[in-house]
């Protein structure tokens, strides 16, 4: 198994027991591998979150303005700056550094998806050696969708026309020719709220383009620990993910140590019932792989 969807820094307000922002105390990388291999795991891939490094501020700042909700502009204003605060370079040479020493990781970005400034993010990713991409959505324009503080644009928006806006910007992220993986695809989910009849025209325009674009989804247990009490992606767009040929990765999300490999048995399970009997993996350097996918009922 490999969690190939992992971050070193939770999100703030974050725990007394997490290192500051960017920092990286011996041990630190360590502790996240050493819980997922416990698990079951052989490889951990770390994904940080993209607009928190100071290096893309110069290509995405300002993203939240032009919208016509003064409030979700200026929460995902203050949210952005709250969380401006890694490096690259201190980023890639924790990961890297990690892989010197005979752990069994991968470099990776988790890389929010900004139509607008697509190509100034490409240029900078071109600079460093990631093993892999995983790309999600995390705002519709200035609403941080996923965030708790801003869940009310649900309700006024409407949820249909939310899962509209959010599954039109992950078909574009898919065909897009940036990231190899999509994460966490129906995150729109995630507070508990669901369309009255489930979007499959939504799901079928998802499925046609990460085939055209060549990505995998991940099959992701972050979702088991929100309100919504299901991993991403749902039952139904997953078995039409097998279905069309798309790939899986398998995914924990974890922002703290003890969630790496979160509930991988289970999700394993979910994606085999979903008809998956392989799973991509990365090597370093960047060239992708299938390998099968382990049954944890056939285990000991």
């Amino acid at each position: 198994m490999g969690d190939y969807h992992v971050h070193l820094h939770p999100h703030e307000p974050r725990p007394e027991t997490s290192p500051p922002p960017g920092q990286y105390p011996p041990g630190h990388v360590d502790a996240f591998v050493e819980r997922a291999l416990s698990r079951g795991a052989t490889e951990v891939g770390f994904t940080e979150h993209l607009y928190r490094f100071v290096e893309f501020a110069p290509a995405i700042e300002g993203f939240w303005a032009g919208g016509s909700r003064q409030d979700l502009t200026e929460q995902s204003r203050q949210m952005y700056y709250d969380e401006l605060n890694l490096h690259l370079d201190r980023y890639v040479e924790a990961v890297t550094g990690a892989r010197d020493r005979g752990l069994p990781v991968r470099l990776g970005m988790e890389v929010d998806w900004f139509p607008a400034h697509a190509d100034r993010i490409a240029a900078i990713l071109a600079q460093y050696p990631f093993d892999y991409l995983i790309g999600s959505v995390h705002w519709v324009g200035e609403w941080a969708l996923d965030h708790p503080a801003v869940t009310y644009e649900y309700e006024r928006r409407g949820v249909r026309r939310a899962y509209e806006d959010y599954f039109a910007l992950v078909t574009e992220l898919a065909e897009a020719g940036v990231v190899q993986v999509l994460g966490h695809a129906d995150v729109v989910k995630k507070f508990g709220h669901r369309c009255e009849q489930e979007p499959v025209d939504l799901y079928e325009r998802l499925v046609a383009a990460a085939v055209r674009g060549g990505v995998a989804v991940e099959v992701n247990s972050a979702g088991l620990r929100k309100r919504i009490a299901e991993p991403y992606p749902a039952p139904t767009l997953l078995r039409m993910c097998h279905e069309a040929g798309v790939p899986i990765t398998l995914a924990s999300d974890a922002h703290e140590p003890h969630e790496a490999a979160d509930r991988f048995d289970e999700i394993i399970r979910y994606a085999r019932a979903a008809g998956y009997r392989e799973r991509l993996a990365f090597d370093t350097g960047g060239a992708s792989r299938l390998v099968p996918l382990s049954d944890p009922d056939a285990i000991g």
